[in-house]
């Protein structure tokens, strides 16, 4: 199976952050990684391999050396994508003829392309047991959803512009009048409970097209949730496939980066700082030797990057022009909404080189802002040298996304070579490779 294929299929389990996270912990199983508990001692071994959730929607892996380290190479990524949540107490009655979901845009996505289509339902349900309180995964399959469009008749404006109300224009259709009541009775069996048993639910909307390939000589992917599950996916290969060096690597997949980031399982949280700082106690370092650590820690933040827009090239920067099948994206911006600066750059560039993984730029067009990521709200929690790179794509945050089939080879490349290196800080600016 081809590294795109592997990709759909990673997404295709992944229809939640929940369901990436698990997706994710099913792969490090297979890969002989041993899970730990946050509310559990640990006792690590050198070459030991471990993994930890937290929330069960966002993940943090470590793969120990075999003898004395100096800091960590890490890779983080998100789980989550612009969406539409389902609201507690759902069902609506539309026009006594239809019964409507009641949903909540979840981060910035571009409505218009959630229309028309089927989509699915999947998230987790907790479930009241003889045991207590259960975390269950589920998928509302065969089930599937439409918002639809109002026609161009009753509409003649709606190709001159439109502004959708996420309360009004993108509510998904559930069934008619005779629906009602049939949305808890179909969670609770997805998630093998009576309707009494269901406590509560995080239920999201989700595109479930499978991705295929595009496109003259299939040069390009068109997936759901690419960003930034692309990310997700290429990092983690390059993590288990790497030996570790003289450091420990690390790999980490959050949740929430859609909507800043800013919960307990956030890149904005102290997950990834505890499991690092317990790596070192675990390894007899005290609180210094944690500060010494990250200040000899590299990261590379991986979220997708805008490709140059055929029909609007003109939204890009004039010079540096970043293209689908052009390799890994390094993204630098001079306010800082990226964390790349010149050292990062470097080092990566370096990197990738010896790996043979054909890099590329990305800048905001001056007048054009853009977006931000993971990396510098990361760094706020455990100040680490970043460089923040991605695959380069069009239609960002659509239900439907494009990207090149060359460029996810290039990102593994690029991180099996990251986590085989023997990186090594010399002084504050200078390192060793």
């Amino acid at each position: 199976m081809d590294i795109n294929a592997q990709l759909f299929d990673f997404i295709e389990k992944s229809p939640s952050p929940f369901h990436a996270v698990d997706t994710v912990c099913r792969m490090l199983d297979q890969a002989g990684f041993v899970r730990l508990q946050e509310g559990r001692s640990w006792q690590l071994q050198p070459q030991g391999k471990y993994y930890v959730t937290r929330n069960r929607s966002s993940v943090v892996a470590f793969a120990m050396p075999a003898g004395e380290w100096g800091g960590f190479l890490l890779t983080s990524s998100h789980s989550d994508c612009p969406t539409f949540k389902v609201k507690p107490g759902a069902e609506l009655e539309a026009a006594g003829l239809y019964t409507m979901l009641d949903t909540e845009g979840y981060g910035g996505m571009l409505c218009s392309t959630w229309l028309d289509r089927p989509l699915g339902v999947a998230g987790r349900v907790l479930v009241e047991t003889d045991q207590g309180v259960e975390t269950r995964l589920v998928t509302l399959d065969p089930l599937r959803l439409v918002i639809p469009n109002l026609a161009i008749h009753m509409d003649r404006q709606a190709n001159d512009g439109k502004k959708y109300s996420k309360q009004t224009d993108m509510l998904p259709l559930l069934g008619d009048a005779g629906a009602k009541g049939s949305f808890d009775r179909l969670v609770a069996q997805a998630a093998g409970a009576e309707p009494g048993q269901v406590l509560g639910s995080e239920l999201y909307l989700y595109n479930p097209q499978p991705g295929q390939k595009v496109g003259a000589e299939g040069e390009y992917i068109c997936c759901p949730r690419l960003d930034d599950l692309e990310c997700a996916f290429g990092t983690l290969q390059g993590f288990v496939q790497a030996q570790p060096g003289c450091n420990v690597n690390v790999y980490a997949m959050l949740d929430n980066e859609e909507v800043g980031s800013g919960t307990k399982q956030g890149a904005d949280s102290n997950f990834l700082a505890s499991v690092l700082e317990r790596v070192c106690l675990c390894s007899g370092r005290d609180r210094q030797g944690y500060f010494a650590a990250l200040a000899a820690s590299m990261m590379i933040s991986a979220d997708n990057a805008h490709a140059v827009h055929p029909g609007y090239p003109g939204k890009s920067d004039p010079v540096t022009r970043t293209r689908m099948n052009g390799g890994v994206v390094i993204k630098s911006n001079a306010n800082q909404a990226y964390t790349t600066d010149a050292v990062s750059a470097a080092l990566v560039k370096s990197i990738a080189a010896k790996a043979g993984a054909p890099v590329q730029y990305f800048v905001n067009h001056s007048d054009v802002r853009g977006g931000s990521t993971l990396g510098n709200i990361s760094s706020t929690q455990a100040a680490i040298s970043t460089v923040d790179v991605g695959l380069p794509q069009l239609a960002m945050h659509s239900c439907c996304e494009t990207a090149g089939s060359k460029d996810l080879e290039a990102l593994v490349d690029l991180c099996r070579g990251f986590y085989s290196s023997s990186l090594t800080l010399q002084q504050d600016g200078s390192w060793s490779l």
